[in-house]
């Protein structure tokens, strides 16, 4: 049969005609008289015969009209028939994709800073969003919209623009959430003196919103013209997350897992976050004012695999936001930036030894001045991980794909 249906197109017609007509008896046949059953199932086998004994095209064609006649006469026509087709394709559709996403595949989409540079959240310039806390943050960049070419070719890169001017005088008095679709933002609407202003298209703000990252302050004045907003912002990587391997092994220190938060004090219930898993069960760990780790007193460095990159930083600079800079405990951070606060009550210095509990981990973010991390909220069940990082599809820069692991 399969040599017919490969080398004849009313073979391939008259086998998918009876597979049909085949589908519908099955799912009618409790509801049909025995004479309605005999007579479709009659049909059904002669057609199989002539293209199982790969008759000629004018007796497939008749065969295929008896077929025909015979389900139009004693099968039960279904109402919206071509609704209903169209519909059973897309649940099965939409089964094939969650199947996926359940057991293969996982999107998952960076919204913080916390693993620069390895993976890239949101970022905009300029950036009032973490300029109290983050040392090195400089908002006073101008922005520079570029000519058509390079505005596409940065498209492709995640780069989108905001430039918007107030139409009449008044004070800015908030901005909507941006309105989705799916997984695209399709506009946001921006008050300024009781006159609504339209962001067609806006951009992703991460874990912030239009307010924080550009610095708008409710009650603030503008004159019609006045620039209100004139913002770049690049697109947090978007990546596919492995849920399969870790069904058939644990994960590696120094891999980038996704996991739950549910269950984590000090972390929101109903996200998952990003970072480098550093330690597991039973394993005591320090945080070494060089800025490297310690596993059960061993160092890690640039040798460890999947470390070569964070500890490839140069031990005279200080620690950096958004540069592979170690990692950092309370004291370093004291010394370096005693402005800022220490968010690592874990790792307060040198000395400070945390006991990983059994079957938890430990993780840590690449961004160590700004990645809130297991230094500030400890271990988590291993249970809580999802998958590991796998493969970068958006947007297109030199992170593109795999090979941004090491």
């Amino acid at each position: 049969m399969f040599g017919a249906w490969f080398l004849s197109s009313t073979a391939r017609q008259a086998n998918a005609m009876r597979k049909h007509v085949q589908k519908i008896l099955d799912h009618q046949r409790d509801v049909l008289q025995p004479k309605a059953v005999d007579q479709v199932s009659t049909a059904l086998a002669d057609l199989r015969g002539a293209i199982v004994s790969r008759a000629d095209r004018p007796i497939l064609l008749a065969k295929m009209e008896q077929l025909e006649k015979a389900a139009t006469d004693w099968l039960k026509p279904y109402p919206n028939a071509a609704w209903r087709e169209n519909i059973e394709v897309l649940l099965v559709a939409l089964t094939v994709a969650m199947g996926i996403r359940t057991f293969f595949l996982q999107p998952f989409k960076i919204p913080t800073g916390s693993m620069q540079p390895t993976l890239f959240g949101v970022t905009s310039v300029p950036d009032f969003s973490h300029s109290s806390q983050t040392p090195g943050t400089d908002n006073s960049t101008p922005v520079q919209e570029p000519p058509f070419t390079q505005h596409v070719k940065e498209w492709f890169g995640g780069v989108s623009y905001i430039d918007l001017k107030s139409k009449v005088d008044g004070e800015f008095q908030g901005a909507d959430a941006p309105f989705r679709i799916l997984i695209f933002n399709i506009f946001q609407k921006v008050y300024i003196g009781g006159v609504t202003h339209w962001l067609w298209f806006p951009p992703d703000y991460g874990s912030a919103t239009l307010e924080l990252r550009s610095g708008l302050t409710r009650g603030t004045e503008y004159k019609k013209g006045d620039q209100v907003v004139k913002m770049k912002v690049t697109a947090g990587d978007h990546l596919f997350v492995d849920r399969l391997t870790y069904n058939f092994r644990a994960p590696k220190r120094g891999e980038i897992i996704v996991f739950e938060t549910k269950g984590i004090d000090r972390l929101p219930q109903d996200q998952f976050y990003i970072k480098r898993m550093v330690a597991m069960s039973n394993e005591k760990v320090q945080i070494g004012d060089d800025r490297h780790l310690l596993i059960d007193g061993k160092r890690l460095d640039a040798s460890t695999p999947h470390f070569e990159k964070v500890y490839s930083f140069d031990p005279n600079k200080p620690p950096r936001d958004s540069q592979y800079s170690g990692h950092v405990n309370g004291r370093m951070i004291r010394k370096y930036y005693p402005e800022m606060p220490v968010f690592t009550p874990y790792f307060l210095d040198s000395s400070a030894v945390y006991s990983v509990q059994p079957d938890h981990y430990l993780v840590m973010g690449d961004n160590t001045m700004n990645s809130f991390d297991s230094r500030g909220w400890g271990d988590f069940p291993a249970n809580n991980v999802i998958g590991r990082s796998f493969f970068i599809y958006w947007p297109v820069t030199d992170r593109f794909g795999g090979g941004y692991h090491r």
